[in-house]
């Protein structure tokens, strides 16, 4: 059964690129399929072949098959904004059903995984009806928060768990991750965030200067058995 595995973090620009990139080295180190999805992009530039994200970019080298840029990043954004108001200003309407119907296709096509990232938070507007965490929802995915080591995110972090649970979806695991620089007590948050969240640690990324998806993969220990199995969904609502 292919493995579907939402990345989700408690803010923007927490690592979830970072993240994603470990996860997918990582997986394809135990000689695993993988296709990488970032389906919502903001930021995007402007290039000879399109508008382009430098997360996504970085999530098309990451993958391991061959993997068109529109394949990994379907709605692609320039302003560097919310996507629920960068779609409104462009006069588009993208649904989470479209995106998960996106995702789900590459489910079908007998890959062992198939990571999704998300944009920004767990919360974040696709539209005035509708949140991006209703794509995981709709997906059935596992979810792995990525928690920027921070002042203030034990609060995030346990806040973000909470509204994935309320939305009925596993949290499989989180990953404390230093891409801010050096937090004062940085091992007694984390010692509080291994007590407090209902999902093991899968690892702690320093800070790295332009780190590959192999240099962070040497600080992911995800269990090998996470690429095989789907946890079942417990009741809930997405909202």
């Amino acid at each position: 059964m292919t493995s579907c595995l939402f990345v989700t973090g408690t803010d923007t620009g927490v690592g979830k690129t970072t993240v994603s990139c470990g996860l997918l080295a990582r997986a394809r180190a135990q000689g695993l399929m993988t296709a990488a999805l970032k389906p919502v992009a903001s930021g995007c530039q402007p290039t000879a072949g399109g508008l382009r994200n430098p997360d996504a970019l970085a999530l098309q080298q990451g993958a391991g098959i061959e993997m068109t840029y529109d394949e990994v990043n379907p709605v692609a954004l320039e302003p560097a904004i919310a996507p629920h108001i960068a779609l409104a200003e462009a006069g588009r309407i993208v649904t989470a059903s479209q995106l998960a119907s996106h995702c789900r296709s590459y489910l079908n096509r007998g890959l062992d995984l198939v990571l999704v990232e998300g944009a920004g938070g767990w919360r974040v507007p696709l539209s005035e009806h509708e949140l991006y965490s209703q794509v995981p929802c709709l997906l059935q995915a596992s979810v792995v928060l990525v928690v920027g080591m921070q002042l203030g995110c034990i609060n995030h972090a346990l806040l973000t768990a909470g509204a994935i649970a309320h939305d009925g979806l596993s949290l499989v695991g989180w990953v404390a991750n230093s891409a801010g620089g050096a937090m004062p007590e940085l091992d007694a948050n984390i010692a509080t965030l291994t007590q407090l969240l209902p999902a093991p640690c899968w690892g702690r990324i320093p800070c790295l200067q332009h780190p590959s998806g192999q240099d962070v993969a040497q600080h992911l220990l995800p269990p090998q058995d996470t690429w095989h199995q789907r946890p079942p969904r417990t009741p809930g609502s997405c909202m």
